[in-house]
């Protein structure tokens, strides 16, 4: 296959299915591709599967996934130049409905073939909850890959063969896609020590734009949902991977865990800054700092 730098902005399946705002003129945002991969710092990427792990890995190592402006009481804006204003101009993080649409939408501008799902999230339930995690399908040569950039934590770092019967290996976890009869969903499990734990279940149901809208409303909003109260983050680093659960931060290198509870403002303002790459206003900072409290 061919390999792409960056080509000029076209219409599409997906930019069909995505787009809810185009501006005054009546048209799309146009995706600048080469500033996109100038912001997770990649320079080509071909339209193959090598190309589509680069994507995602240099995506999450670049770009965190945080939910600070939820937990501080917005709702995300999911119209293509707001995501692109704050994950790209802003150089800020966002949660899967952002990080996977732009994801998709910078797949979909080097020519992949790109579809966008929504999944039921289980984490370790027997059945899942309402349809609320963004995710995608990406088909190569005739094969269908689960590629996800929006999933923090268990999740697999590298896309996924849909159709594998057997076990897949990332990063040295252990993952497979499940059939579900009484559900009708693949369900992605990921192997902790002798057990297989229930991450989220994907079908091929069509998502359109209206369906992304309200499950963004339904997880900024509903109290039964952790974003409106947990602070999540989490990011790809060079030796494994940093997430931050309220003040609890933990680095992973290989097999080794750090663990470490943020006990100051100024703290958590360097983790910010040092390991997940924001720049927040003091503002924000105040404001984050005083909604996690005693937490």
């Amino acid at each position: 296959m061919a390999t792409f730098y960056a080509s000029p902005a076209k219409s599409s399946r997906f930019r069909r299915l995505n787009q809810t705002n185009p501006d005054i003129r009546g048209r799309a945002m146009a995706f600048k591709i080469a500033t996109y991969l100038d912001r997770i710092g990649l320079a080509q990427v071909p339209t193959t599967v090598d190309g589509l792990l680069a994507l995602q890995q240099a995506q999450m190592r670049a770009i965190p996934y945080e939910n600070i402006d939820v937990l501080l009481g917005d709702i995300p804006d999911l119209t293509e130049n707001s995501i692109w204003a704050k994950l790209i101009d802003a150089r800020r993080g966002g949660y899967c409905f952002e990080l996977n649409k732009l994801f998709g939408l910078a797949l979909e501008e080097l020519d992949f073939t790109v579809r966008p799902i929504l999944c039921r999230v289980r984490m370790g339930a027997s059945e899942g909850g309402p349809r609320t995690h963004h995710a995608l399908i990406v088909t190569i040569e005739g094969c269908d890959w689960l590629a996800d950039a929006g999933f923090p934590g268990p999740a697999p770092i590298a896309p996924l063969r849909i159709d594998a019967k057997e076990q897949q290996i990332v990063g040295g976890d252990v993952f497979r896609l499940r059939a579900d009869p009484a559900s009708g969903e693949l369900v992605l499990e990921r192997k902790n020590e002798d057990e297989w734990f229930a991450l989220f279940g994907i079908d091929r149901a069509v998502a359109l734009p209206p369906d992304f809208e309200g499950a963004n409303f339904i997880c900024a909003r509903w109290d039964r949902m952790p974003f409106p109260s947990v602070l999540m983050m989490s990011v790809l680093t060079s030796e494994g991977r940093a997430t931050l659960l309220n003040k609890k931060l933990r680095l992973t290198r290989s097999q080794f865990r750090e663990t470490q509870t943020l006990e100051t403002k100024i703290e958590l303002q360097q983790v910010l800054a040092n390991v997940f790459g924001l720049r927040l206003t003091k503002c924000t900072v105040d404001s984050l700092w005083e909604k996690l409290g005693s937490r």
